[in-house]
């Protein structure tokens, strides 16, 4: 099976992150910080009309037209840019839930298992709910994405016929972070300079490095299969492996840094804190452990 990318492939995962470089470069990031991952609605619309949301809904239903592959690709450079907002869950409410498809409504999920839920306050729908249920604001690892305990829980699998293609979303989003803080690491170690020489000159910020690239190219790797394949333990493999590498990487990215990482002034800990919460969403790595297990049983009754 080929997972090259096709040249039109290219062009979208360019066009997208030039897209987003242009909308959401750092700047706007740090703004998202210190507005407390408030929600940008015009920018949410402008994703909406360059029609991130509707990328896989029919070209006769006023979308794109694509499939899971291409999705995969956008994601991976939205969580390149830590893009803040319930990305996952409004791209998969597209056709379903109104003005979802274009950016007009701001769709959650139960996708954090319980009561939890990201980004309530500013939600219009949640994902497999018949409405919007109340909740109050809990403190959240991630400054990025807002928490609320809800005060009645959903029913059991509210969430759950969208499992799959949220959790291979997550996990695009995943590995874009994971290679975005390889880049990071490498750019400051190459600007960095200790006893003269710049450290990533030194053997143990080389071997950091070098075991950040790997995780994460891997990550992609499983990550493109599982795209093209949509199998369930394929699925749930990509996912482990992209968690890993993102909470990993964003480690020693931040040993990379030293101290400074972990300061307002760089967005290594941003990394970190938004690879802890996505470890969470859809599908767990204990979940995706136990689908693997039983998938490897199976296979070898």
């Amino acid at each position: 099976m080929d997972f090259r990318l096709t040249d039109e492939q290219r062009d979208l995962r360019a066009g997208v992150r030039d897209l987003l470089a242009g909308r959401y470069g750092r700047e706007a990031l740090r703004a998202s910080v210190d507005a407390g991952g408030a929600l940008n609605r015009g920018l949410w619309r402008e994703l909406g009309e360059a029609g991130f949301f509707a990328l896989r809904l029919p070209e006769a239903r006023g979308g794109v037209g694509l499939g899971l592959p291409e999705a995969v690709l956008v994601f991976e450079e939205a969580g390149r840019v830590l893009l803040p907002g319930p990305l996952v869950a409004t791209h998969l409410a597209a056709g379903v839930v109104a003005g979802a498809a274009e950016g007009a409504s701001v769709v959650t999920a139960f996708d954090l298992g319980g009561a939890l839920v990201a980004h309530l306050g500013e939600a219009d729908a949640v994902l497999g709910a018949p409405s919007l249920p109340q909740g109050e604001p809990v403190p959240s690892a991630d400054p990025l994405t807002p928490l609320h305990r809800v005060l009645s829980p959903p029913a059991a699998g509210t969430a759950a016929a969208h499992r799959e293609e949220g959790a291979l979303l997550t996990a695009a989003l995943q590995v874009g972070s994971a290679l975005r803080t390889v880049e990071l690491a490498v750019r400051y170690g190459g600007e960095r300079e200790q006893f003269g020489q710049p450290i990533g000159a030194f053997q143990a910020v080389k071997h950091l490095c070098a075991r950040m690239l790997v995780r994460a190219e891997v990550a992609r790797t499983a990550l493109y299969a599982a795209a093209v394949t949509a199998d369930a333990a394929e699925v749930a493999g990509a996912k482990l492996l992209a968690d890993g590498a993102a909470v990993r990487n964003a480690r020693d990215c931040l040993q990379v840094h030293g101290g400074m990482g972990f300061t307002w002034e760089a967005d290594v800990h941003l990394h970190l804190k938004r690879a802890w919460v996505r470890a969470e969403q859809w599908r767990t790595a204990g979940e995706a452990e136990e689908l693997l297990a039983a998938e490897l049983a199976s296979g070898a009754m």
